[in-house]
Protein backbone atom coordinates (compact mmCIF):
# COMPACT_ATOMS: atom_id res chain seq x y z
CA UNK A 1 0.00 0.00 0.00
CA UNK A 2 1.45 3.37 -1.00
CA UNK A 3 2.10 6.00 1.65
CA UNK A 4 0.36 9.37 1.44
CA UNK A 5 2.88 12.21 1.44
CA UNK A 6 2.89 14.39 4.54
CA UNK A 7 1.79 17.52 2.68
CA UNK A 8 -1.44 15.80 1.60
CA UNK A 9 -1.98 13.70 4.70
CA UNK A 10 -1.79 16.72 7.01
CA UNK A 11 -3.54 19.27 4.80
CA UNK A 12 -5.89 21.25 7.09
CA UNK A 13 -9.55 20.30 6.80
CA UNK A 14 -10.92 23.21 8.86
CA UNK A 15 -9.97 26.83 9.54
CA UNK A 16 -8.93 25.84 13.08
CA UNK A 17 -6.25 23.52 11.67
CA UNK A 18 -4.65 26.21 9.50
CA UNK A 19 -1.28 27.45 10.69
CA UNK A 20 0.25 30.88 10.22
CA UNK A 21 -2.68 32.59 8.46
CA UNK A 22 -4.73 33.80 11.43
CA UNK A 23 -5.60 37.11 9.76
CA UNK A 24 -7.30 35.35 6.84
CA UNK A 25 -8.98 32.75 9.06
CA UNK A 26 -10.41 35.43 11.37
CA UNK A 27 -11.84 37.51 8.51
CA UNK A 28 -13.45 34.55 6.77
CA UNK A 29 -14.80 33.13 10.04
CA UNK A 30 -16.51 36.41 10.88
CA UNK A 31 -17.94 36.71 7.37
CA UNK A 32 -19.35 33.18 7.40
CA UNK A 33 -20.71 33.50 10.93
CA UNK A 34 -22.45 36.77 10.11
CA UNK A 35 -23.53 35.57 6.65
CA UNK A 36 -21.78 38.55 5.04
CA UNK A 37 -20.59 36.79 1.91
CA UNK A 38 -18.84 38.27 -1.11
CA UNK A 39 -19.35 36.97 -4.63
CA UNK A 40 -15.63 36.82 -5.51
CA UNK A 41 -12.53 36.16 -3.40
CA UNK A 42 -8.88 36.59 -4.37
CA UNK A 43 -6.18 34.76 -2.39
CA UNK A 44 -2.61 35.88 -3.06
CA UNK A 45 0.74 34.69 -1.82
CA UNK A 46 3.74 32.53 -2.64
CA UNK A 47 3.52 28.80 -3.26
CA UNK A 48 2.67 26.30 -0.56
CA UNK A 49 1.22 28.66 2.04
CA UNK A 50 -2.43 27.61 1.90
CA UNK A 51 -4.25 29.21 -1.04
CA UNK A 52 -5.76 25.92 -2.24
CA UNK A 53 -6.44 24.78 1.31
CA UNK A 54 -8.34 27.91 2.33
CA UNK A 55 -10.31 27.77 -0.94
CA UNK A 56 -11.49 24.23 -0.25
CA UNK A 57 -12.37 24.98 3.36
CA UNK A 58 -14.38 27.99 2.17
CA UNK A 59 -16.21 25.78 -0.37
CA UNK A 60 -17.03 23.28 2.40
CA UNK A 61 -18.26 26.07 4.68
CA UNK A 62 -20.62 27.30 1.97
CA UNK A 63 -22.03 23.85 1.20
CA UNK A 64 -21.83 21.95 4.50
CA UNK A 65 -25.13 20.39 5.59
CA UNK A 66 -23.96 19.02 8.94
CA UNK A 67 -23.84 15.41 10.11
CA UNK A 68 -27.63 15.20 10.15
CA UNK A 69 -28.14 16.98 6.83
CA UNK A 70 -29.90 20.01 8.34
CA UNK A 71 -26.98 22.38 8.74
CA UNK A 72 -26.40 25.67 6.93
CA UNK A 73 -23.53 27.99 6.05
CA UNK A 74 -20.93 27.63 8.80
CA UNK A 75 -17.37 28.61 9.69
CA UNK A 76 -16.80 25.10 11.09
CA UNK A 77 -17.62 22.52 8.40
CA UNK A 78 -18.43 19.14 9.86
CA UNK A 79 -16.21 17.05 7.61
CA UNK A 80 -18.80 14.25 7.62
CA UNK A 81 -21.54 15.31 5.22
CA UNK A 82 -21.46 14.49 1.50
CA UNK A 83 -20.25 17.98 0.50
CA UNK A 84 -17.35 17.99 3.01
CA UNK A 85 -16.20 14.48 2.14
CA UNK A 86 -16.39 14.95 -1.60
CA UNK A 87 -14.65 18.34 -1.60
CA UNK A 88 -11.84 16.82 0.49
CA UNK A 89 -11.65 13.97 -2.05
CA UNK A 90 -11.66 16.47 -4.96
CA UNK A 91 -14.79 15.00 -6.59
CA UNK A 92 -17.60 17.40 -5.68
CA UNK A 93 -19.48 18.33 -8.83
CA UNK A 94 -20.29 21.88 -7.67
CA UNK A 95 -16.67 22.72 -6.83
CA UNK A 96 -14.81 23.32 -10.10
CA UNK A 97 -11.07 24.04 -10.20
CA UNK A 98 -9.42 25.55 -13.28
CA UNK A 99 -5.64 25.83 -13.63
CA UNK A 100 -5.05 29.03 -15.60
CA UNK A 101 -1.43 28.06 -16.19
CA UNK A 102 -2.56 25.48 -18.74
CA UNK A 103 -6.16 26.65 -19.42
CA UNK A 104 -5.70 30.33 -20.01
CA UNK A 105 -7.40 31.12 -23.28
CA UNK A 106 -10.77 32.71 -23.92
CA UNK A 107 -12.24 29.34 -25.01
CA UNK A 108 -11.79 27.83 -21.53
CA UNK A 109 -13.32 30.90 -19.90
CA UNK A 110 -16.31 30.82 -22.26
CA UNK A 111 -16.87 27.19 -21.31
CA UNK A 112 -16.70 28.20 -17.63
CA UNK A 113 -19.23 30.98 -18.18
CA UNK A 114 -21.61 28.55 -19.89
CA UNK A 115 -21.37 26.18 -16.92
CA UNK A 116 -22.11 29.11 -14.60
CA UNK A 117 -25.55 29.47 -16.17
CA UNK A 118 -26.68 26.20 -14.55
CA UNK A 119 -27.64 26.00 -10.89
CA UNK A 120 -25.75 23.75 -8.48
CA UNK A 121 -26.44 20.07 -8.99
CA UNK A 122 -26.28 18.95 -5.34
CA UNK A 123 -24.90 21.81 -3.31
CA UNK A 124 -26.02 25.15 -1.96
CA UNK A 125 -23.44 27.12 -3.99
CA UNK A 126 -21.47 26.43 -7.12
CA UNK A 127 -17.84 27.46 -6.45
CA UNK A 128 -15.45 28.18 -9.32
CA UNK A 129 -11.79 28.27 -8.34
CA UNK A 130 -9.23 29.64 -10.85
CA UNK A 131 -5.64 28.90 -9.86
CA UNK A 132 -2.75 31.09 -11.08
CA UNK A 133 -5.37 33.53 -12.31
CA UNK A 134 -2.75 36.07 -13.40
CA UNK A 135 -1.87 33.81 -16.34
CA UNK A 136 -5.24 34.26 -18.03
CA UNK A 137 -4.99 36.15 -21.29
CA UNK A 138 -6.37 39.67 -21.52
CA UNK A 139 -9.22 38.47 -23.71
CA UNK A 140 -10.05 35.75 -21.19
CA UNK A 141 -10.10 38.32 -18.38
CA UNK A 142 -12.38 40.61 -20.36
CA UNK A 143 -14.75 37.74 -21.12
CA UNK A 144 -14.93 36.92 -17.41
CA UNK A 145 -15.49 40.46 -16.15
CA UNK A 146 -19.27 40.67 -16.57
CA UNK A 147 -19.92 37.36 -14.85
CA UNK A 148 -17.35 38.18 -12.16
CA UNK A 149 -19.04 41.50 -11.40
CA UNK A 150 -22.66 40.27 -11.34
CA UNK A 151 -22.69 36.48 -10.88
CA UNK A 152 -25.90 34.56 -10.09
CA UNK A 153 -26.65 34.35 -6.36
CA UNK A 154 -25.74 30.67 -6.33
CA UNK A 155 -22.25 31.25 -7.79
CA UNK A 156 -19.02 32.13 -5.95
CA UNK A 157 -15.65 32.81 -7.56
CA UNK A 158 -12.37 32.01 -5.81
CA UNK A 159 -9.24 33.25 -7.60
CA UNK A 160 -5.70 32.41 -6.49
CA UNK A 161 -2.42 33.86 -7.71
CA UNK A 162 1.24 34.10 -6.80
CA UNK A 163 1.60 37.38 -8.73
CA UNK A 164 -1.28 39.81 -8.11
CA UNK A 165 0.65 42.61 -9.84
CA UNK A 166 -0.14 40.96 -13.18
CA UNK A 167 -3.89 40.92 -12.52
CA UNK A 168 -6.02 43.46 -14.35
CA UNK A 169 -7.13 46.31 -12.06
CA UNK A 170 -10.71 45.76 -13.25
CA UNK A 171 -10.53 42.20 -11.88
CA UNK A 172 -8.93 43.22 -8.60
CA UNK A 173 -11.63 45.79 -7.97
CA UNK A 174 -14.32 43.11 -8.22
CA UNK A 175 -12.74 40.75 -5.67
CA UNK A 176 -12.36 40.66 -1.92
CA UNK A 177 -8.59 40.22 -1.60
CA UNK A 178 -6.69 38.28 1.09
CA UNK A 179 -2.90 38.13 1.17
CA UNK A 180 -1.57 34.91 2.67
CA UNK A 181 1.80 35.53 4.27
CA UNK A 182 4.95 33.41 4.15
CA UNK A 183 5.37 31.62 7.45
CA UNK A 184 8.15 32.27 9.92
CA UNK A 185 10.77 29.48 10.26
CA UNK A 186 9.70 28.93 13.87
CA UNK A 187 6.08 28.45 12.75
CA UNK A 188 7.12 25.82 10.21
CA UNK A 189 9.42 24.17 12.76
CA UNK A 190 6.69 23.93 15.39
CA UNK A 191 4.22 22.40 12.94
CA UNK A 192 6.81 19.91 11.69
CA UNK A 193 7.44 18.85 15.28
CA UNK A 194 3.72 18.07 15.71
CA UNK A 195 3.55 16.15 12.44
CA UNK A 196 6.67 14.08 13.15
CA UNK A 197 5.44 13.33 16.66
CA UNK A 198 2.15 12.10 15.19
CA UNK A 199 4.08 9.98 12.69
CA UNK A 200 6.39 8.61 15.38
CA UNK A 201 9.53 9.75 13.56
CA UNK A 202 12.57 10.30 15.85
CA UNK A 203 14.13 13.72 15.31
CA UNK A 204 16.31 16.33 16.98
CA UNK A 205 15.59 20.04 17.35
CA UNK A 206 18.50 21.13 15.17
CA UNK A 207 17.20 19.18 12.17
CA UNK A 208 13.81 20.87 12.49
CA UNK A 209 15.47 24.30 12.57
CA UNK A 210 17.26 23.49 9.32
CA UNK A 211 14.04 22.32 7.66
CA UNK A 212 12.13 25.36 8.95
CA UNK A 213 14.65 27.71 7.34
CA UNK A 214 14.92 25.71 4.12
CA UNK A 215 11.13 25.85 3.66
CA UNK A 216 11.42 29.62 3.01
CA UNK A 217 7.97 30.38 4.37
CA UNK A 218 6.14 27.51 2.60
CA UNK A 219 4.55 24.91 4.87
CA UNK A 220 4.07 22.57 1.93
CA UNK A 221 7.78 22.79 1.08
CA UNK A 222 8.62 22.16 4.74
CA UNK A 223 6.52 18.99 4.81
CA UNK A 224 7.95 17.84 1.47
CA UNK A 225 11.49 18.37 2.75
CA UNK A 226 10.60 16.44 5.90
CA UNK A 227 9.39 13.54 3.73
CA UNK A 228 12.66 13.65 1.81
CA UNK A 229 14.72 13.82 5.00
CA UNK A 230 12.91 10.82 6.49
CA UNK A 231 13.77 8.78 3.42
CA UNK A 232 17.33 10.12 3.32
CA UNK A 233 17.90 9.39 7.00
CA UNK A 234 16.37 5.94 7.02
CA UNK A 235 13.33 6.83 9.09
CA UNK A 236 14.87 9.37 11.49
CA UNK A 237 15.94 13.02 11.33
CA UNK A 238 19.39 14.03 12.55
CA UNK A 239 21.12 17.37 12.08
CA UNK A 240 24.16 16.04 10.21
CA UNK A 241 22.02 14.02 7.80
CA UNK A 242 19.56 16.86 7.14
CA UNK A 243 22.39 19.34 6.70
CA UNK A 244 24.04 17.05 4.15
CA UNK A 245 20.74 16.58 2.31
CA UNK A 246 20.08 20.32 2.12
CA UNK A 247 23.68 21.23 1.35
CA UNK A 248 23.66 23.56 4.36
CA UNK A 249 26.89 24.87 5.82
CA UNK A 250 27.58 24.56 9.54
CA UNK A 251 27.22 27.77 11.50
CA UNK A 252 30.79 27.40 12.80
CA UNK A 253 32.15 27.86 9.26
CA UNK A 254 30.11 31.03 8.79
CA UNK A 255 31.39 32.33 12.13
CA UNK A 256 35.00 31.69 11.12
CA UNK A 257 34.44 33.56 7.85
CA UNK A 258 32.81 36.51 9.61
CA UNK A 259 35.68 36.66 12.11
CA UNK A 260 38.32 36.65 9.36
CA UNK A 261 36.44 39.30 7.38
CA UNK A 262 36.09 41.51 10.44
CA UNK A 263 39.84 41.26 11.01
CA UNK A 264 40.47 42.09 7.32
CA UNK A 265 42.53 38.89 7.12
CA UNK A 266 42.50 38.09 3.42
CA UNK A 267 44.74 35.02 3.73
CA UNK A 268 42.43 33.48 6.33
CA UNK A 269 39.35 34.21 4.19
CA UNK A 270 40.89 32.45 1.19
CA UNK A 271 41.99 29.50 3.33
CA UNK A 272 38.48 29.10 4.76
CA UNK A 273 36.90 29.33 1.30
CA UNK A 274 39.29 26.68 0.02
CA UNK A 275 38.46 24.49 3.03
CA UNK A 276 34.78 24.69 2.12
CA UNK A 277 35.65 23.50 -1.38
CA UNK A 278 37.72 20.59 -0.02
CA UNK A 279 34.83 19.47 2.20
CA UNK A 280 32.35 19.75 -0.67
CA UNK A 281 30.32 22.48 1.09
CA UNK A 282 27.92 24.45 -1.08
CA UNK A 283 28.99 27.97 -2.02
CA UNK A 284 25.36 29.11 -2.04
CA UNK A 285 24.80 27.45 1.33
CA UNK A 286 27.82 29.30 2.69
CA UNK A 287 26.41 32.69 1.74
CA UNK A 288 22.97 31.73 3.06
CA UNK A 289 24.39 30.75 6.45
CA UNK A 290 26.62 33.83 6.55
CA UNK A 291 23.61 36.06 5.85
CA UNK A 292 21.61 34.37 8.63
CA UNK A 293 24.51 34.83 11.03
CA UNK A 294 24.86 38.51 10.15
CA UNK A 295 21.11 39.07 10.48
CA UNK A 296 21.21 37.73 14.02
CA UNK A 297 24.40 39.70 14.76
CA UNK A 298 22.69 42.91 13.61
CA UNK A 299 19.79 42.20 15.98
CA UNK A 300 22.25 41.66 18.83
CA UNK A 301 24.00 44.95 18.01
CA UNK A 302 20.88 47.11 18.15
CA UNK A 303 18.99 45.17 20.82
CA UNK A 304 21.38 43.11 22.96
CA UNK A 305 19.80 40.14 24.69
CA UNK A 306 16.78 39.79 22.39
CA UNK A 307 18.01 36.72 20.48
CA UNK A 308 16.21 33.52 21.41
CA UNK A 309 17.89 31.98 24.43
CA UNK A 310 17.25 28.41 23.30
CA UNK A 311 18.67 28.91 19.80
CA UNK A 312 22.17 27.34 19.67
CA UNK A 313 23.06 29.52 16.69
CA UNK A 314 22.52 32.67 18.77
CA UNK A 315 25.83 32.14 20.60
CA UNK A 316 27.74 32.52 17.34
CA UNK A 317 25.82 35.71 16.54
CA UNK A 318 26.63 37.13 19.98
CA UNK A 319 30.31 36.38 19.39
CA UNK A 320 30.37 38.04 15.95
CA UNK A 321 28.36 41.14 16.91
CA UNK A 322 31.23 43.00 18.70
CA UNK A 323 33.69 42.27 15.87
CA UNK A 324 31.92 44.39 13.26
CA UNK A 325 30.58 47.92 13.34
CA UNK A 326 26.82 48.01 12.68
CA UNK A 327 27.34 49.56 9.26
CA UNK A 328 29.95 46.92 8.40
CA UNK A 329 27.45 44.23 9.38
CA UNK A 330 24.87 45.72 7.04
CA UNK A 331 27.38 46.00 4.20
CA UNK A 332 28.58 42.41 4.56
CA UNK A 333 24.98 41.16 4.85
CA UNK A 334 24.07 42.94 1.61
CA UNK A 335 27.10 41.47 -0.15
CA UNK A 336 26.20 37.96 0.98
CA UNK A 337 22.63 38.32 -0.30
CA UNK A 338 23.50 39.84 -3.65
CA UNK A 339 26.56 37.66 -4.11
CA UNK A 340 24.43 34.52 -4.19
CA UNK A 341 23.11 35.49 -7.63
CA UNK A 342 26.66 35.82 -8.95
CA UNK A 343 27.73 32.25 -8.18
CA UNK A 344 26.13 30.85 -11.34
CA UNK A 345 27.94 33.39 -13.52
CA UNK A 346 31.27 31.55 -13.14
CA UNK A 347 32.00 27.91 -14.02
CA UNK A 348 33.69 27.56 -10.62
CA UNK A 349 31.19 28.65 -7.96
CA UNK A 350 33.79 28.46 -5.18
CA UNK A 351 36.01 30.91 -7.05
CA UNK A 352 32.97 33.19 -7.30
CA UNK A 353 32.40 32.70 -3.55
CA UNK A 354 35.97 33.82 -2.84
CA UNK A 355 35.45 36.96 -4.94
CA UNK A 356 32.21 37.79 -3.13
CA UNK A 357 33.98 37.49 0.23
CA UNK A 358 37.05 39.44 -0.88
CA UNK A 359 34.81 42.25 -2.09
CA UNK A 360 34.24 43.21 1.52
CA UNK A 361 37.99 43.62 2.00
CA UNK A 362 38.05 46.04 -0.95
CA UNK A 363 36.11 48.58 1.14
CA UNK A 364 38.66 49.80 3.72
CA UNK A 365 36.84 52.22 5.95
CA UNK A 366 39.93 54.34 6.46
CA UNK A 367 39.98 55.48 2.82
CA UNK A 368 36.33 56.49 2.90
CA UNK A 369 36.75 58.90 5.80
CA UNK A 370 40.28 60.12 5.18
CA UNK A 371 39.32 61.41 1.72
CA UNK A 372 36.93 63.79 3.46
CA UNK A 373 34.37 63.89 0.65
CA UNK A 374 30.70 64.26 1.65
CA UNK A 375 29.80 61.13 -0.24
CA UNK A 376 32.47 59.24 1.65
CA UNK A 377 31.05 60.30 4.99
CA UNK A 378 27.70 58.83 4.01
CA UNK A 379 29.23 55.57 2.79
CA UNK A 380 28.46 52.29 4.62
CA UNK A 381 31.68 52.30 6.60
CA UNK A 382 32.31 54.97 9.23
CA UNK A 383 35.54 53.79 10.86
CA UNK A 384 38.40 56.25 11.64
CA UNK A 385 40.95 57.33 9.09
CA UNK A 386 44.57 56.20 9.48
CA UNK A 387 47.36 58.74 9.95
CA UNK A 388 50.02 59.32 7.34
CA UNK A 389 53.71 59.69 8.08
CA UNK A 390 53.49 63.52 8.14
CA UNK A 391 51.79 63.87 11.53
CA UNK A 392 49.63 61.86 13.94
CA UNK A 393 46.47 63.46 12.63
CA UNK A 394 47.40 64.06 9.02
CA UNK A 395 44.77 63.30 6.41
CA UNK A 396 45.54 61.41 3.23
CA UNK A 397 45.19 63.59 0.18
CA UNK A 398 42.47 62.81 -2.32
CA UNK A 399 43.61 62.88 -5.95
CA UNK A 400 42.66 66.17 -7.63
CA UNK A 401 39.77 66.02 -10.11
CA UNK A 402 40.57 66.01 -13.79
CA UNK A 403 39.97 69.48 -15.29
CA UNK A 404 37.39 69.96 -18.01
CA UNK A 405 38.48 71.59 -21.28
CA UNK A 406 38.40 75.38 -20.72
CA UNK A 407 35.91 77.56 -22.52
CA UNK A 408 37.03 80.74 -24.27
CA UNK A 409 38.02 83.30 -21.69
CA UNK A 410 38.57 80.74 -18.93
CA UNK A 411 41.97 79.93 -17.42
CA UNK A 412 43.94 76.88 -18.53
CA UNK A 413 44.59 73.82 -16.37
CA UNK A 414 46.88 74.60 -13.45
CA UNK A 415 45.04 77.74 -12.38
CA UNK A 416 43.43 77.64 -8.92
CA UNK A 417 40.05 78.19 -10.53
CA UNK A 418 40.10 74.88 -12.37
CA UNK A 419 38.46 72.98 -9.48
CA UNK A 420 35.80 75.60 -8.75
CA UNK A 421 32.39 75.36 -10.45
CA UNK A 422 30.32 78.40 -11.36
CA UNK A 423 26.67 78.82 -10.39
CA UNK A 424 24.30 81.41 -8.97
CA UNK A 425 24.61 80.19 -5.36
CA UNK A 426 26.80 82.05 -2.84
CA UNK A 427 29.80 80.31 -1.27
CA UNK A 428 29.91 79.76 2.47
CA UNK A 429 32.06 77.74 4.79
CA UNK A 430 31.62 76.72 8.42
CA UNK A 431 34.83 75.13 9.69
CA UNK A 432 34.59 72.92 12.77
CA UNK A 433 36.97 73.42 15.63
CA UNK A 434 38.32 71.25 18.41
CA UNK A 435 39.76 72.59 21.68
CA UNK A 436 43.37 71.33 21.93
CA UNK A 437 44.41 70.12 25.34
CA UNK A 438 47.45 68.33 26.72
CA UNK A 439 45.50 65.14 27.29
CA UNK A 440 44.05 65.49 23.82
CA UNK A 441 47.53 65.72 22.30
CA UNK A 442 48.65 62.61 24.16
CA UNK A 443 45.55 60.62 23.24
CA UNK A 444 45.67 61.68 19.58
CA UNK A 445 49.31 60.58 19.27
CA UNK A 446 48.58 57.23 20.91
CA UNK A 447 45.56 56.51 18.73
CA UNK A 448 47.47 57.49 15.59
CA UNK A 449 50.25 55.08 16.56
CA UNK A 450 47.81 52.21 17.20
CA UNK A 451 46.02 52.74 13.90
CA UNK A 452 49.25 53.04 11.93
CA UNK A 453 50.51 49.73 13.34
CA UNK A 454 47.16 48.04 12.80
CA UNK A 455 46.85 47.21 16.50
CA UNK A 456 43.13 48.04 16.64
CA UNK A 457 40.28 47.45 14.23
CA UNK A 458 36.50 47.48 13.86
CA UNK A 459 34.63 48.74 16.96
CA UNK A 460 37.79 49.05 19.07
CA UNK A 461 39.26 51.41 16.48
CA UNK A 462 35.99 53.32 16.33
CA UNK A 463 36.01 53.70 20.11
CA UNK A 464 39.59 55.02 20.20
CA UNK A 465 39.00 57.42 17.29
CA UNK A 466 35.78 58.96 18.60
CA UNK A 467 36.63 59.12 22.34
CA UNK A 468 38.34 61.92 24.26
CA UNK A 469 40.80 61.41 27.13
CA UNK A 470 39.46 63.60 29.96
CA UNK A 471 41.33 62.40 33.08
CA UNK A 472 44.15 60.13 34.28
CA UNK A 473 44.36 58.77 37.82
CA UNK A 474 48.01 57.79 38.35
CA UNK A 475 47.40 56.86 42.01
CA UNK A 476 45.36 53.79 41.05
CA UNK A 477 46.94 50.46 40.25
CA UNK A 478 46.88 50.09 37.35
CA UNK A 479 46.39 53.75 36.37
CA UNK A 480 42.83 54.63 35.37
CA UNK A 481 42.26 56.57 32.16
CA UNK A 482 38.80 58.05 31.76
CA UNK A 483 37.42 58.47 28.24
CA UNK A 484 34.36 60.50 27.25
CA UNK A 485 32.31 58.44 24.77
CA UNK A 486 29.13 59.76 23.18
CA UNK A 487 27.80 56.66 21.42
CA UNK A 488 26.19 54.16 23.76
CA UNK A 489 27.02 51.25 21.46
CA UNK A 490 30.74 51.92 22.03
CA UNK A 491 30.49 52.09 25.83
CA UNK A 492 31.06 48.37 26.29
CA UNK A 493 33.39 46.78 28.81
CA UNK A 494 34.68 44.28 26.25
CA UNK A 495 35.73 47.07 23.88
CA UNK A 496 37.44 48.95 26.72
CA UNK A 497 39.41 45.84 27.70
CA UNK A 498 40.54 45.25 24.11
CA UNK A 499 41.64 48.87 23.71
CA UNK A 500 43.50 48.77 27.05
CA UNK A 501 45.32 45.62 25.94
CA UNK A 502 46.36 47.33 22.71
CA UNK A 503 47.65 50.39 24.62
CA UNK A 504 49.78 48.41 27.07
CA UNK A 505 52.72 47.63 24.71
CA UNK A 506 52.96 51.27 23.62
CA UNK A 507 52.76 52.65 27.18
CA UNK A 508 55.00 49.98 28.62
CA UNK A 509 52.51 49.28 31.41
CA UNK A 510 48.91 48.20 31.85
CA UNK A 511 46.13 50.76 32.18
CA UNK A 512 42.43 50.51 32.97
CA UNK A 513 39.97 52.40 30.78
CA UNK A 514 36.76 53.83 32.17
CA UNK A 515 34.15 54.82 29.58
CA UNK A 516 31.92 57.70 30.65
CA UNK A 517 28.92 59.06 28.80
CA UNK A 518 29.59 62.53 27.46
CA UNK A 519 30.43 64.64 24.43
CA UNK A 520 34.11 64.11 23.47
CA UNK A 521 35.20 67.70 22.82
CA UNK A 522 38.82 66.87 21.93
CA UNK A 523 38.72 63.48 20.25
CA UNK A 524 40.99 62.46 17.36
CA UNK A 525 37.90 62.40 15.16
CA UNK A 526 37.06 66.03 16.01
CA UNK A 527 40.67 67.11 15.49
CA UNK A 528 40.69 65.41 12.11
CA UNK A 529 37.41 67.09 11.15
CA UNK A 530 38.73 70.46 12.29
CA UNK A 531 41.93 70.05 10.28
CA UNK A 532 39.98 69.13 7.15
CA UNK A 533 37.64 72.08 7.68
CA UNK A 534 40.63 74.45 8.14
CA UNK A 535 42.23 73.27 4.93
CA UNK A 536 38.90 73.55 3.14
CA UNK A 537 38.45 77.12 4.37
CA UNK A 538 41.97 78.05 3.25
CA UNK A 539 41.34 76.60 -0.20
CA UNK A 540 38.07 78.50 -0.54
CA UNK A 541 39.71 81.73 0.61
CA UNK A 542 42.51 81.23 -1.92
CA UNK A 543 40.01 80.77 -4.70
CA UNK A 544 38.01 83.84 -3.64
CA UNK A 545 41.17 85.97 -3.64
CA UNK A 546 42.60 84.65 -6.91
CA UNK A 547 42.79 87.49 -9.51
CA UNK A 548 41.71 85.24 -12.38
CA UNK A 549 38.67 84.06 -10.47
CA UNK A 550 37.72 87.60 -9.49
CA UNK A 551 38.04 88.65 -13.14
CA UNK A 552 35.79 85.77 -14.23
CA UNK A 553 33.20 86.64 -11.61
CA UNK A 554 33.22 90.20 -12.82
CA UNK A 555 32.97 89.21 -16.49
CA UNK A 556 30.14 86.70 -16.15
CA UNK A 557 27.33 88.51 -14.35
CA UNK A 558 25.49 86.35 -11.82
CA UNK A 559 28.28 83.78 -11.69
CA UNK A 560 29.16 82.39 -8.24
CA UNK A 561 31.35 79.61 -6.89
CA UNK A 562 29.49 76.40 -5.97
CA UNK A 563 29.88 75.67 -2.24
CA UNK A 564 31.95 72.54 -1.73
CA UNK A 565 33.29 72.48 -5.30
CA UNK A 566 36.68 73.71 -4.13
CA UNK A 567 38.95 70.90 -2.91
CA UNK A 568 42.16 71.41 -0.91
CA UNK A 569 45.37 70.54 -2.74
Amino acid sequence: MSTVVLARKYRPRTFAQMVGQEHVVTALTHALTGNRLHHAYLFTGTRGIGKTTVSRILAKSLNCTGPDGSGGITATPCGQCQACREIDADRYIDYIELDAASNRSIDEIRDLIERAAYKPGVGRYKVFRIDEAHQLTKDAFNALLKTLEEPPEYLKFVLATTDPEKMLPTVLSRCLQFNLRPMAPDTVRAHLAEVLAAEGVPHDEASLRLLGRAARGSMRDGLSLADQAIAYGGGRLEEAVVRRMLGSVERSHARELATALAARDGAAVLALADGLRQRGQSAAGTLDELALLLQQAAVEQVAPGTLEAGDPDADDARAVAPLLAPDETQLLYSMALHGRAELALMPDEHAALAMVLLRFLAFPSEAAVSAGAPEARSAPLRAPSPPTSRSPLAVAKAPPPLPSPPLPGQPRAGSPAVTAAMTSAPMTSAPMSAVPRALGDRWAALVASLIERGSISALVRELAWSAALVAIDETASPPVWRLAVEREALRQATLADKLASALAPTLGAAVKLELAAGVPEDSPARRDAAERARRQAEAEATIQADPVVRELLGTFKGARIVPGSVKPA
